[in-house]
């Protein structure tokens, strides 16, 4: 048994879920850390703990934050998911400072924990145009969280891998593939419909989709209307 603890922040999609493959496939042990931020798709949440219970996680907290309180995005308040396609700018499905948040959190758990390790699952090739998904944005992450623990100050810092962030979607759903992933077992939609089906036409349907299209390899995602 590997002695490297890594904190994998999971949220339930395909991406976090072949993030917490690879870092297992690295040899780490995996804590999984997965916000219950009473987002408008909480059927994330089942597929965050099956995942967890398929990576092997030897712990996974899911954590109650309620960003409903602070509103601002389609996924926290009463404002209509877009469903006409990926467009150019920020959507309003971004919640403001999601990802920093997330990774506060991780950082957290992983100085309590003695994980110097954090693995997030960003993406910034196909993607929604979300600021923190960005390579620039993890790399001052990482900078911020050996400047503001006491582990960083004393020379034990921290390492914020993201292996998917110069992947195509396409090259997401290939790695799954590659790693004996069942994608099935992910959610990626942001407005499930009543019958616990991917609604198909919003932005994260649309992307899923056209990974398992360009990688040549069966969707089993279930879509309420085709992407």
């Amino acid at each position: 048994m590997s002695e490297r603890l890594a904190v994998v922040l999971l949220s339930g999609g395909l991406d976090s879920m072949v993030a917490g493959a690879l870092a297992r496939e690295q040899g780490y042990r995996l804590a999984a850390l997965t916000v219950d931020y009473q987002q408008r798709h909480r059927v994330e949440l089942d597929a965050a703990r099956r995942i967890a219970a398929l990576l092997g996680a030897e712990r996974h907290i899911v954590l109650p934050l309620d960003l409903r309180q602070f509103g601002g995005s389609a996924l926290t308040a009463d404002i209509a998911v877009p469903k006409t396609g990926v467009e150019d700018g920020i959507p309003v499905t971004y919640v403001p400072a999601r990802n920093t948040i997330f990774l506060s959190l991780a950082l957290g758990l992983a100085e309590a924990s003695g994980a110097r390790d954090i693995f997030i699952g960003v993406n910034a090739l196909d993607y929604s145009g979300y600021p923190d998904c960005r390579d620039e944005f993890v790399v001052q992450f990482e900078r911020l969280a050996n400047v503001a623990t006491k582990a960083g100050l004393e020379g034990d810092g921290f390492a914020v891998h993201r292996p998917l962030v110069a992947l195509s979607k396409g090259g997401i759903v290939r790695e799954a593939a590659r790693l004996g992933l069942d994608a099935g077992l992910s959610w990626s939609c942001y407005d499930p419909t009543e019958q616990g089906l991917h609604c198909g036409l919003c932005d994260s349907c649309r992307l899923r989709a056209k990974g398992f299209a360009e990688a040549g390899l069966s969707d089993p995602t279930r879509y309420a209307a085709a992407p």
